[in-house]
């Protein structure tokens, strides 16, 4: 009776917290042409949950394929945040998947504090392939600073406040907090966050017909 009774609430409990997403309150125009559904995680190198998350949305964005365009916000904690610069200039150079798991694993699965200033993460990035000079001249190019300023600006305007979040098509966001149930283990609510995913790009893909 015990058992029984536990299920129904965890099952209670689930329903109550569908659909697993919120809509913004004001949509953000997509960049994303044709029927392609636009996808975009904020999230933080230093964050735990957006590393456990990664694993799973990285199979997710190759099954997706060619039905979405999926991109990443980089949380920045401050103008001179040594992560964020990092991710906006790797995005510059088109290098961000050469090293964005390799970043992740060093500073959660190996306890490396390479985020402690720019000079300790270049020194990680050189030592992983990423090009010095190349990345200097990106580092400090107008582009790179300019995404910087703008990257406090694009959070408020997509009603993001914690990492990892998710937004689909400009108008659908989701995450570990929305999509998993309370109590539900980080791994559950990982998937439950890919079954929702599927959901609002198969939502959204339907809604451009």
């Amino acid at each position: 009776m015990l058992a029984a009774t536990a299920l129904l609430g965890f099952t209670a409990t689930s329903q109550a917290a569908a659909p697993g997403y919120q809509t913004l309150s004001t949509p953000v125009p997509v960049t994303a042409q044709g029927k392609k559904v636009e996808v975009i995680e904020f999230f933080m190198y230093t964050c735990p949950h957006c590393y456990a998350l990664d694993p799973l949305l990285e199979e997710w964005v190759k099954k997706q394929g060619d039905k979405i365009v999926f991109r990443r916000l980089h949380f920045a904690q401050g103008p001179t945040d040594p992560l964020a610069h990092a991710y906006v200039t790797l995005e510059a150079m088109g290098q961000t998947e050469l090293v964005h798991t390799k970043i992740l694993r060093a500073i959660h699965g190996e306890r490396q504090r390479i985020y402690r200033s720019d000079d300790d993460l270049k020194a990680f990035l050189f030592k992983n392939g990423i090009d010095k000079a190349r990345y200097e001249q990106s580092f400090n190019s107008f582009g790179v600073q300019t995404k910087m300023k703008q990257l406090p600006g694009l959070i408020t305007k997509y009603q993001v406040t914690s990492a990892p979040t998710l937004v689909v098509d400009g108008r659908y966001m989701t995450s570990p907090s929305l999509a998993g149930s309370p109590g539900t283990s980080e791994a559950q609510a990982g998937r439950d966050t890919i079954a929702v995913l599927d959901q609002l790009v198969a939502k959204a893909a339907a809604e451009k017909k």
